[in-house]
């Protein structure tokens, strides 16, 4: 079986593509799973260019098939100055726990949302080198949801935005789908999971 680090310190990240990715003969280990830590100033302007930063350190290190991963998160009607962009975690240069996301956010809602809630996008950014060091990147965008000012009581550790965010068509928190709920909504990740195994 093939073998790709996804160069993340988040264990629920680190987990997204697995189970596709084993379907078509690949493993993912994270930096936990061989015991490494990576050191990066995360300072480019886009998901991609961020992404590309992680990935290279990590095969800098290893010489293995890496990736890496950022996102960038957009909220309607929040100003320019206060929009998440890239630092969805960092605020005011620090970076926010799990429980100090949902309340920073939760606030954003309040202030600028209507009825409770705020129209969101998320673009992704992801950045796959194989071991020949060839680089390859890949981006997608995600806005068929809404956040919202009340949480769910359950929270995904590490996507902790996943308790006040809700599909559009179902009304309903991320944390609750079920996976016949994501048949419904045709929500899958199927086209980032092809593009890492035919680029690895």
């Amino acid at each position: 079986m093939k073998q790709i680090i996804f160069a993340t310190s988040n264990e629920s990240k680190a987990k997204r593509f697995n189970k596709g990715l084993k379907e078509l003969g690949i493993e993912v280990l994270s930096l936990k799973d061989i015991n490494l830590k990576l050191n990066v100033e995360e300072d480019g302007s886009t998901a991609i260019e961020n992404a590309l930063i992680k990935a290279r350190e990590c095969y800098k290190k290893t010489g293995m098939p890496c990736m890496g991963m950022d996102d960038t998160l957009y909220m309607e009607g929040v100003p320019e100055d206060r929009q998440p962009g890239l630092f969805v975690r960092r605020v005011n240069g620090k970076s926010l726990t799990d429980e100090e996301v949902l309340l920073y956010y939760i606030n954003l809602v309040k202030e600028y949302g209507k009825d409770g809630k705020i129209n969101c996008k998320w673009i992704y950014g992801l950045a796959v080198i194989n071991e020949k060091g060839e680089e390859s990147t890949y981006t997608w965008s995600k806005d068929d949801f809404y956040m919202v000012s009340n949480r769910s009581n359950k929270i995904n550790p590490g996507y902790p935005l996943n308790s006040i965010s809700k599909y559009k068509k179902l009304d309903k928190y991320f944390t609750e789908v079920t996976d016949e709920d994501m048949k419904l909504l045709e929500v899958n990740e199927d086209d980032v999971v092809d593009f890492i195994a035919s680029h690895i």
